[in-house]
């Protein structure tokens, strides 16, 4: 009987330490999502003590933060900003943000709305709107459109290396290879490194038939693309949730090798094409 006893004492103590540690577990998990109540109670009450759009700015743009991926929610953002929007419209880069969340979510009609209201507000006083309509008109296929903004942009920063890639794939989608291997060579210069410009660059260059360049450039893309970090995949899509960072990364560092397979096939059939015609 004490055996019994004894073996049922230590299977019951077992049974327990078992579910403390599956309870710890749970409040683990649980953690993160109770903080981000807290704080969004928090908000809340503070908001309806002192509901000034200056506040409601402020919590979106928190929110909107992608360096911070713990306050970083999309929807909670949004619900800020149109309050802040309801109480004053006219709050510099208000719309700006709301178009880039618009965008986002695939929303590109009315985000070029939103965009074009911003800009009618603030024109150059605010030049990165001109930025966010370049690449939402890139999506809708508005390519001449958005080649004007990008340059109109770059006059104010001309050394920023993403609206450069993009004002490059715009050139490319809009048939103009030859002036997007220019921006991003030029930009190469200041950046030689960077991924996304050595594998744009590399496209360009496939596309006005310079194949043993773009081969170079397409592998120094693939090469450099390896160690790309989150916060240089933050740079070059901005706005978008750092959890998906990793994702993100992955997909482009696939459609480099991609585009070095491409190319590397295309020296490898005119290679073929050129000894058929010779014999």
């Amino acid at each position: 009987m004490n055996r019994g006893a004894h073996g049922t004492s230590r299977r019951s103590i077992r049974l327990l330490l078992i579910l403390a540690i599956v309870v710890l577990a749970i409040l683990i998990l649980a953690m993160p999502r109770a903080e981000a109540a807290i704080e969004n109670a928090r908000e809340n009450i503070a908001y309806g003590i002192s509901p000034t759009p200056a506040r409601a700015f402020a919590y979106g743009e928190t929110h909107f933060n992608a360096s911070d991926p713990a306050d970083y929610n999309i929807n909670r953002a949004q619900y800020f900003f149109n309050l802040a929007a309801a109480k004053d419209p006219s709050l510099p880069y208000l719309f700006h943000e709301l178009a880039r969340i618009s965008f986002l979510r695939g929303h590109f009609t009315q985000a070029i709305a939103q965009i074009n209201f911003q800009i009618s507000m603030h024109g150059d006083s605010e030049p990165n709107s001109y930025y966010v309509r370049g690449l939402i008109e890139g999506y809708m296929g508005n390519y001449v459109a958005a080649v004007s903004d990008y340059q109109h942009f770059l006059q104010f920063d001309p050394n920023d290396w993403a609206a450069i890639n993009d004002y490059a794939w715009v050139l490319l989608k809009d048939g103009r290879a030859h002036d997007a291997e220019v921006a991003t060579e030029s930009a190469l210069t200041t950046f030689p490194n960077n991924p996304w410009l050595l594998n744009t660059n590399a496209t360009a260059l496939f596309e006005m038939g310079n194949l043993k360049q773009a081969q170079i450039r397409a592998e120094a893309a693939v090469k450099a693309g390896a160690t790309i970090t989150q916060k240089q995949w933050l740079t070059a899509y901005p706005g978008n949730d750092p959890m998906v960072a990793a994702e993100g990364i992955a997909t482009f560092q696939n459609a480099a090798i991609a585009n070095m397979h491409t190319i590397a096939l295309a020296i490898a059939s005119s290679t073929v094409q050129s000894k058929l015609y010779h014999e």
